[in-house]
């Protein structure tokens, strides 16, 4: 098998999984972007484990299993990242998310309810 396919395909979906995650505004789509570059990793890694199979066998296949574990934890505290903010934000745009402590003081939320 010529690897280059695979590796091709790999730069690929990397590559869409950073434009999404630099121009997606969703949080949920951002949380998506990454998971396509884990998966392009978990390419990349088993297909040098079966072009280089002679130095340690079956390395990438162990190193795409932890890859997989971290996949699976980075969306279980994404996702709960995601519902606190929108319980908090009632909005999942990532642009609205405050990065220092004045804004982060009063929620959204609270304000909107206030004033009907």
């Amino acid at each position: 098998m010529r690897p280059v396919i695979p590796y091709v395909t790999a730069a690929l979906l990397f590559g869409l999984g950073v434009y999404g995650v630099l121009r997606r505004r969703n949080a949920v789509l951002v949380l998506m972007a990454v998971e396509l570059m884990l998966n392009a990793v978990n390419l990349i890694l088993v297909t040098a484990d079966t072009t280089v199979r002679a130095q340690l066998p079956h390395a990438g296949q162990v190193f795409a299993l932890f890859v997989i574990v971290l996949a699976a934890a980075e969306v279980g505290v994404g996702l709960a990242i995601v519902l606190q903010l929108y319980r908090l934000r009632a909005s999942v745009v990532v642009d609205e998310v405050p990065l220092d402590e004045d804004a982060a003081a009063e929620p959204v939320a609270a304000t909107v309810e206030g004033g009907r």
